[in-house]
């Protein structure tokens, strides 16, 4: 027999749990079995404890601030390939040679465009709709354009589905953009790159073209790069969750980007911008420091620690370097960045933050990004999700080649009534 744990029940009756081995990382005990044998169920809120599939697609060690794809290390992958080479690495264990890469670009290219009638359902949304909100409605919506035609239970109807979610997600989010402001929607062009594309998308005009230099390109790949995947988050669950039970793939993306729009999850660095607003200027940083050690005080610095990494993140020591480059080769003048600045000193150095791993994360430098390229902060949650789709996909890809996957179906400890009887 392998190696197993043994639970004893109250009753004295004992069962063994095989452990199942972990490449690297925590092992698990299996309780597939463990209500046939015993009758109970566990408790495990939040499911903290819990496993909840097998994957080879990331792995990640809080304690030692380490995340990788597939092997190789977040730092490495940032620095040295492109989103979409990610994308394929996420989806296939593997970065891709010259010839495959050739080929995943040109299915992202075809896949591009969106419907035209899409626009009609964009105009149903209010312009100070915030731009999440169309994008649930927009990605959900993708399923009544390609359910009859879609085959996920083929290799080439999956990898049909792949391209289409990855390639669109820019598009959408830059036309959820241009209806807000009520600009023209622009389309993809196949001879940018993936970032500069969403840039020019976003920022163009008819007959007046945004400029994206090559170092502003590099730190927006570095971004989508940086958020492409990160085990089984929030969303990533949301959408295994949701597709276990069949559901057409993008209507499990939009379930996926509505959790991502939580304050606690995507939503995060957008609540960096609103903090600094509060702050409002660099003279009054020390007050809210005060306030933020003070543990009656209801007030946070946000983009600051992490729930996983408890050293620091492994994404925001990239981004760092980038951001310094962004706002230098920028030379943006903001009193909103000045403040960012400082509080990062402050948190790198304040001995209340440091013995707390309390360093600045991916939330605050790419949010101090954003605002230097001018992008408005209720945009910033749905750039994490253009670059997330290529993790919720490949997660979602993974479970469905599983062949032991099953529907979700979580338990629960019921504290409700009992039985009563309804006396009239």
């Amino acid at each position: 027999m392998s190696e197993s744990a043994k639970l004893t029940l109250p009753n004295g009756k004992e069962i063994l749990l095989p452990i199942r081995k972990a490449t690297i990382g925590q092992d698990v005990i299996d309780i597939s079995a463990l209500y046939k044998e015993s009758g109970m169920f566990t408790y495990d809120p939040g499911f903290l404890s819990t496993a909840s599939c097998e994957s080879k697609i990331t792995f990640i060690d809080g304690e030692q601030g380490i995340l990788r794809h597939g092997g190789y290390d977040i730092g490495d992958l940032a620095k040295k390939s492109e989103y979409l080479e990610v994308a394929y690495l996420l989806l296939n264990r593997e970065l891709p040679d010259a010839k495959q890469y050739k080929e995943f670009k040109t299915g992202i290219i075809k896949n591009m465009f969106v419907h035209e009638q899409i626009n009609i359902l964009f105009r149903g949304f209010p312009r100070r709709a915030h731009p999440m909100a169309i994008m649930v409605g927009a990605v959900a919506s993708l399923s009544a354009f390609y359910h009859e035609t879609m085959d996920i239970h083929t290799p080439e109807g999956r990898m049909d589905v792949v391209y289409k979610i990855i390639s669109k997600m820019p598009n959408l989010a830059a036309m959820a953009y241009k209806y807000s402001i009520g600009e023209p929607i622009m389309y993809p062009n196949k001879e940018h790159g993936f970032a500069e594309n969403f840039l020019h998308m976003l920022f163009d005009r008819p007959n007046n073209p945004h400029y994206v230099t090559p170092a502003i390109a590099k730190a927006m790949e570095m971004i989508l790069v940086l958020h492409a995947d990160h085990e089984q988050n929030a969303s990533t669950s949301t959408v295994r969750l949701a597709g276990s039970s069949g559901a057409n793939p993008f209507a499990c993306i939009g379930a996926g980007i509505s959790s991502l729009w939580g304050p606690a999850h995507g939503g995060a660095n957008e609540e960096v911008i609103e903090m600094l607003k509060q702050i409002a200027t660099v003279d009054r940083i020390p007050e809210f420091i005060k306030r933020a050690k003070d543990k009656n005080d209801s007030f946070r610095l946000m983009g600051f620690g992490h729930r996983v990494y408890k050293n620091y993140d492994p994404r925001a020591a990239v981004l760092k370097k980038s951001c310094d480059e962004v706002l230098k080769e920028l030379g943006v003048k903001d009193p909103l960045l000045n403040i960012a600045i400082e509080l990062e000193k402050i948190a790198l150095n304040d001995e209340y933050f440091v013995s707390r791993k309390l360093f600045p994360n991916v939330d605050f430098y790419s949010g101090i990004i954003y605002k230097a390229l001018g992008i408005p902060s209720n945009l910033f949650t749905v750039i994490f999700a253009i670059a997330r789709s290529s993790g919720w996909i490949a997660q979602w890809k993974e479970m469905i080649e599983d062949p032991a996957f099953k529907i979700g179906r979580p338990r629960q400890l019921y504290t409700g009534y009992n039985q009563r009887d309804l006396k009239r």
